[in-house]
């Protein structure tokens, strides 16, 4: 009896021991289950945020950039009555057209800019909206305006007794005042018709100068070629009195002499300047 007892005593402490490493690594398993789990869950959440994060500035970079420009040039059309396209007079050189008008920033100031092309000179010029007035550009002669240059034309040439060099000046000057019709007796004073002595070199760049801002003018107006407006402009001058010839005095020098315009037939009116 006491060996049966011992042997079936033997016997369970051996199943006993033999169950156990069977639970023990049911218990490992689970273990280093859970654990690679939640190494799964915590890479698969690492990736997504730091793709979240590089992508972010990307999708944020992109409307800061393009939006303001779009707004300036739908608004840019039209400024202090003038607008994109439009012919115009600069007194300094002329007709020119706005090409268009932009916002520069210039010494950490936004300025708005009339972009006007010369196409004759081959010159751009951007001249600030708010000083338009200050520089005295403005819009093309009304035909009525043009009209009345034309018949300045015809009228008599009228010469101060003065040194060349002054009047020079005063030629000047009204050539880039702006005034068509100042521009008009420029081109009828310095006239010479083909029986009167020729210009002096000097006089000569006057002239041509106040024909190409007069002719230019007209063209524009009139929806006319620039020769077209040359031709109108000297059938006009075809039709003033003949002046005579100049002293020998004036005609040989173009700064310093000082003499008379004389006309034989006493169509020319000579004004005397005040001392």
């Amino acid at each position: 009896m006491k060996d049966a007892k011992k042997a079936a005593a033997a016997k369970s402490s051996k199943n006993k021991r033999s169950a156990m490493p069977h639970k023990t690594a049911k218990t490992v398993a689970k273990a280093t289950g859970s654990k690679a789990t939640a190494s799964k869950v915590t890479a698969s959440k690492i990736p997504a945020k730091a793709a979240a994060h590089k992508s972010a500035p990307k999708a944020a970079a992109k409307p800061v950039a393009a939006a303001p420009r779009v707004e300036e040039k739908k608004v840019l059309t039209q400024r202090q009555g003038f607008k994109t396209n439009e012919f115009v007079v600069y007194p300094a050189h002329g007709v020119g057209q706005i090409l268009a008008i932009e916002d520069q920033e210039i010494a950490g100031a936004k300025l708005e800019l009339f972009v006007i092309n010369f196409m004759k000179d081959k010159m751009t010029l951007r001249v600030p909206t708010a000083k338009v007035a200050n520089v005295g550009m403005r819009k093309l002669s009304e035909p009525a305006l043009v009209k009345r240059a034309l018949e300045t034309l015809k009228g008599r040439a009228r010469v101060k007794r003065t040194m060349w060099s002054r009047r020079a000046q005063e030629y000047e000057a009204k050539i880039n005042s702006g005034d068509i019709v100042a521009i008009a007796e420029v081109v009828r004073d310095l006239y010479r018709s083909e029986s009167q002595p020729e210009q002096s070199y000097s006089e000569r760049q006057l002239y041509e100068a106040a024909l190409d801002r007069l002719s230019r003018e007209i063209a524009v107006v009139q929806h006319s070629t620039e020769t077209e407006a040359v031709k109108e402009i000297e059938s006009q001058l075809a039709k003033s009195p003949r002046r005579g010839a100049k002293p020998e005095t004036e005609a040989g020098a173009e700064g310093d002499a000082e003499g008379d315009d004389v006309d034989t037939e006493g169509d020319a009116a000579v004004e005397d300047e005040a001392a």
